[in-house]
């Protein structure tokens, strides 16, 4: 072999190892929500790739209602456009029933390797988990979990010698709100989604419906959105906003709502458990100082006034690369990160909700002592019995059910224009609950 026979077997030889190399290397797509905890998620995306050098990270982060449209349509078609997806509590037993996710315990049984060491699933919260079940089989790994309660400003009550009862009252909130409204200077007695989205102003006002004695749908699926107690608390919930709370009450989601409570703009805020870490992070709030927790309010009915939620992390069925895929979820939603999370931002600021672990963790506890309150509200919170009336759906704010996704969201625009002053509570609840009973009948739930 003369000298130029050997220099293009090298240069093949080392063709063929970039080739190899490029060949093996993964990218993983993933879809999901831009929450504070999912944002920082990104920004460690460099750690876990240092640490598994063949896969890379594209993420593709947008607006909760933006996120559930473009994942629910991928999956549903099955275009396979995202490795990974962001679902919570309502889409992963109905995804997994049509066979659109992958079971997490099928994958981690056919490649063991591609679970996080010391991962713990026994460590999971076990309603956490069962919300993220179906037939007993695991769906989808929590990256934080959730229910909901009252945040407010001590500093604001204190100066108007006003005191948080241990449980309050929706009746006895807006008395607060409407004592500490004050919107020429820029401050608002409370803060509220008005938002349209199924998950985003419906799910608190659900919890004030249920308060009120309402329920979505009766035992036989006749809707009951045109009954007395929505209109009751219908008419509670936009009055409460628009007499004491946030202008531009339509353009308000959790991260609109979050700013306005972390810059001290807000007196009183009534949303999910999570927003607590954010709170007390004094890179990101103002209030660190001021801050105080409750129970949600309760109405006539002291039932059904704080959710269970968990946002997660799926492989769906489609992605080419599941193993690669459960190796970032399981790396995503392990111990380690929680450690990293709070060595590297603060022990507050770590995702919450998910493992045991994390509320025997001393050094969380010292840093966030709202978490055995959380903990409490999580595990009181029954899906299963969060009404005064009974039910033929799981869910506390929301209906498990397929058609949810599309009835809250059309429900939610009409809520959207009362709020705007653009028709009357009782005509939109009445077009609400026609809507909702031509879309369940369309589904067959009517012989």
């Amino acid at each position: 072999m003369n000298r130029f026979t050997s220099l293009l077997v090298l240069l093949s030889l080392v063709f063929g190892v970039f080739a190899a190399s490029a060949q093996d290397s993964v990218e993983l797509t993933i879809a999901t929500v831009n929450n504070p905890d999912m944002i920082v998620m990104e920004s460690f995306s460099e750690v876990f790739e240092e640490a598994n050098p063949g896969i890379s990270l594209n993420w593709v982060v947008l607006p909760e209602n933006e996120l559930r449209a473009t994942v629910t349509t991928d999956v549903a078609t099955g275009s396979s456009t995202f490795d990974i997806v962001t679902v919570g509590m309502f889409e992963v037993p109905l995804w997994a029933r049509n066979g659109w996710l992958d079971s997490i315990d099928a994958l981690a049984a056919a490649n063991p390797d591609s679970v996080q060491m010391d991962y713990d699933f026994d460590d999971l919260l076990p309603g956490v988990v069962k919300g993220l079940s179906y037939e007993g089989e695991l769906y989808s790994l929590p990256f934080y979990g959730e229910s909901s309660m009252l945040m407010y400003n001590t500093a604001k009550f204190e100066a108007a010698g006003l005191e948080m009862p241990m449980q309050p009252t929706w009746d006895e909130v807006r008395e607060f709100a409407c004592a500490l409204h004050d919107p020429d200077n820029g401050n608002y007695g409370i803060a509220l989604r008005g938002l349209p989205g199924w998950g985003e102003v419906m799910a608190p006002l659900t919890t004030v419906v249920n308060t009120y004695g309402g329920r979505w749908f009766d035992e036989n699926w006749e809707p009951q959105l045109d009954s007395p107690e929505w209109n009751e608390a219908v008419s509670f919930y936009v009055n409460l906003i628009n007499d004491c709370g946030q202008p531009g009450a339509t353009g308000t989601g959790f991260t609109e709502a979050l700013t306005l409570m972390a810059q001290g703009q807000a007196a009183m805020w009534v949303d999910a458990t999570v927003a607590a870490g954010f709170l007390s992070n004094p890179e990101q709030s103002q209030i660190v100082d001021s801050l105080g927790f409750a129970p949600a309010p309760v109405g006539p009915v002291p039932k059904g006034n704080h959710w269970l939620w968990a946002w997660s992390l799926a492989v769906p069925s489609t992605s080419d690369h599941a193993a690669e895929a459960l190796q970032f979820i399981s790396w995503a939603t392990s111990k380690d990160y929680i450690q990293l999370v709070g060595e590297t931002n603060g022990w507050a600021t770590i995702p919450p909700g998910t493992r045991v672990s994390t509320y025997e963790n001393q050094a969380y506890l010292d840093a966030a002592p709202f978490a055995p309150v959380v903990l409490g509200l999580m595990e009181s919170a029954d899906p299963t019995d969060s009404t005064r009336d009974p039910v033929p759906y799981v869910g506390v704010q929301f209906a498990g059910i397929p058609e949810f996704q599309g009835i809250g969201t059309d429900v939610s625009q009409l809520i959207a224009e009362v709020l705007a002053g653009d028709v009357s509570v009782a005509d939109a609840l009445a077009q609400a609950n026609d809507l909702t009973r031509d879309a369940m009948e369309e589904a067959g739930y009517y012989e």
